[in-house]
């Protein structure tokens, strides 16, 4: 055993615990096999069972500092095992913390897996990558178990395998124009219903979609394509399952002695960020899908739960959760400065974005919820309660460049009676697809990073159910057949106009250019993607209106011919196909602007001709 890194493990500073702890390939005494080790130092005893020995018990040794070992020859990859603990009420057979994988759910068992001898062939995409700062990013959320499903089979057999989504799945994302595929938390969990938040084994990619290097092959595929991979990790809490985590030595081994700090809302446990073997187990597990599985970015799930004590605010912050945070983030920053860490955090916390050296929590980006809700209310409401509640769309941008923003529409707002996006919108059935191109024209023209859920861009009026697959049948419709061309149109745009993604972040980025209308619900900016000599400028306006606006003027910066590039209405998109021809920018109050005719529930951008 390395004692170096069991040394580290035991003070909080360990990235690598994955290396000793769990089962490892081994030759010793001229044999061939493997050797397990796990940590339990409030066990009484602790045994091996497994395949190789028909699941007899034979006794670990124990270390002074709570490690238990054993090298089992013989054993070979792919057989199960777990660990019999001996508490002092009595005897518990659980799951390896380390495993690399895990037996099919309902059953419990960990795997021997070794994860060498997968041939990487994206060494050009890991060297190139980087934090996409000034890069388009579009991500696909994806449910792996419910983007399709197979309709004749049952239980596991119904899902596609990770195999099955590099010909399905990978061709679809490139095709509509996203950049990344985030998938939903892959780790290892029981229950299908919990969408893989409730976690089991950190280490072990969920067997529901097939065997490890499997996985590494379909990201493998994504990277040779040029698309990135996000995986959803889960650092706050875990599963109550006797076979897991949870008293996993007869103690509170990962979670807190305290019983008010251990139960979360979910019905699951909190750990216990003050214990330093903690901090190890989970910054290993970060570090463990960025090294192994290429991962090209982390979406921390339920940061608040993580910065405040059981995420209530009133209860104050967590200065033991803050500190996993930075003390994590900080080691991967340095150990894998191409990736990505991403917070979803819905709390006022400072500098969640900020460098650690400079008091920040060391996150690349964070979700801009904020966003999302003022949006998506001020769509719900009718175009008459609209003019009254400009701010909504306004808001975003005074507080915009407080952090480094990710604007998502993602599962939770398609789940548990919140109705879906386009559900959500207020109208009739013809009425909301043109707002739906209103906002989705309005989300790519906003400063920030984008992520859409999977079916957003079918225009899904169902809810989201982990049970079925999405409505793919919606595309012989036409108006969601025109949509979803609608969103492979709007993303190509994206990533051909460097004013929507260059220079994201920077104030200048970004001008308001007309908010004197915003009581008829028009609204019209600049983006700018600031770099000579290829300097791009584009004119956007948006009516949220239900009422047309012609000749409306369209401030601009300079004298000139402006062309229109962009159109919601346009007949290709199901709209009605009033387009504005070339415009010449005149004076009026001072202003230069041109004249344009704004149709209702409409989007334009306006590009300076000798652009």
């Amino acid at each position: 055993m390395d004692e170096k890194i069991l040394r580290e493990y035991l003070q909080g500073q360990s990235c690598e615990a994955y290396l000793v702890l769990g089962a490892h390939k081994a030759a010793e005494f001229d044999q061939d096999g493997v050797r397990f080790t796990v940590y339990a130092p409030g066990a009484r005893n602790v045994f091996l069972i497994g395949e190789f020995s028909s699941w007899n018990a034979w006794q670990m040794d124990r270390t002074p500092a709570g490690f238990w070992t054993l090298f089992a020859a013989g054993a070979q990859e792919g057989q199960m095992y777990k660990y019999r603990v001996q508490t002092a009420d009595g005897l518990h057979d659980r799951a390896d913390p380390f495993a690399f994988s895990a037996e099919l759910r309902p059953a419990t068992a960990s795997r021997i897996c070794f994860l060498d001898g997968f041939t990487w062939t994206d060494q050009a995409w890991m060297a190139s990558r980087d934090k996409n700062y000034n890069r388009p990013l579009s991500i696909y959320e994806v449910h792996a178990g419910s983007w399709r499903i197979k309709e004749e089979q049952k239980d596991a057999d119904r899902f596609y395998s990770y195999e099955e989504l590099i010909d399905t799945l990978l061709p679809y994302v490139k095709q509509q124009g996203f950049t990344h595929i985030e998938l939903l938390p892959l780790t290892e969990h029981p229950l299908d219903a919990s969408w893989g938040y409730q976690t089991a084994g950190y280490f072990a990619p969920t067997s529901r979609y097939g065997a490890p290097r499997q996985l590494m092959h379909f990201i493998d595929c994504c990277h040779q394509e040029g698309i990135g991979t996000i995986m959803d990790f889960v650092p706050a809490h875990f599963i109550r399952d006797d076979y897991a985590l949870s008293k996993f030595d007869g103690t509170f081994l990962y979670e807190s002695d305290e019983p008010a700090l251990r139960d979360s809302e979910w019905g699951t446990v909190f750990f216990d960020f003050a214990k330093p073997h903690v901090l190890s187990f989970l910054k290993s597990a970060a570090d463990f899908w960025l090294t192994y599985y290429h991962f090209d970015g982390l979406r921390y799930d339920a940061v608040s739960r993580i910065l405040y004590t059981c995420g209530d605010e009133n209860r104050g912050v967590s200065d033991a959760g803050v500190w996993f945070l930075r003390s994590t983030n900080y080691a991967l920053q340095a150990r894998h400065p191409g990736a990505m860490l991403i917070a979803e955090d819905s709390t006022n916390y400072l500098k969640v974005t900020a460098p650690v050296q400079y008091g920040g929590l060391g996150f690349d980006y964070k979700w801009d919820l904020g966003w999302m809700n003022d949006t998506l209310a001020y769509l719900q409401k009718s175009p008459t309660e609209r003019r009254l509640a400009a701010d909504s769309l306004t808001f975003s941008m005074s507080y915009f460049h407080r952090d480094i923003f990710l604007l998502p529409l993602s599962h939770d707002e398609v789940v548990h009676g919140k109705h879906t996006i386009i559900d959500k919108i207020f109208g009739s059935y013809e009425e909301k697809f043109p707002q739906l191109r209103l906002l989705w024209l309005y989300m790519f023209t906003h400063p920030g990073k984008k992520l859409n859920f999977m079916g957003n861009e079918l225009a899904e009026f169902k809810e989201w159910d982990e049970k079925a697959a999405l409505g793919w049948n919606l595309l012989t419709y036409p108006n969601h057949d025109a949509f979803h061309r609608y969103v492979q149109a709007l993303q190509t745009f994206y990533r051909q106009h460097p004013a929507l993604y260059q220079n994201d972040y920077h104030p200048k980025s970004f001008v308001w250019m007309d908010l004197t209308h915003t009581d008829s619900c028009v609204f019209a900016f600049c983006r700018d993607s600031l770099e000579a000599p290829d300097r791009e400028e584009l004119y956007v306006a948006l009516n949220f209106s239900e009422r047309p606006v012609p000749a409306y003027f369209l401030p601009v910066r300079q004298a000139g011919t402006y062309r229109e590039i962009f159109n919601t209405e346009d007949a290709a998109f199901g709209g009605s196909n009033r387009r504005n021809p070339a415009a010449e920018a005149v004076l009026q109050g001072g202003r230069q602007g041109i004249r344009v005719d704004l149709p209702a529930f409409s989007g334009i951008i306006f590009q300076p001709a000798n652009n």
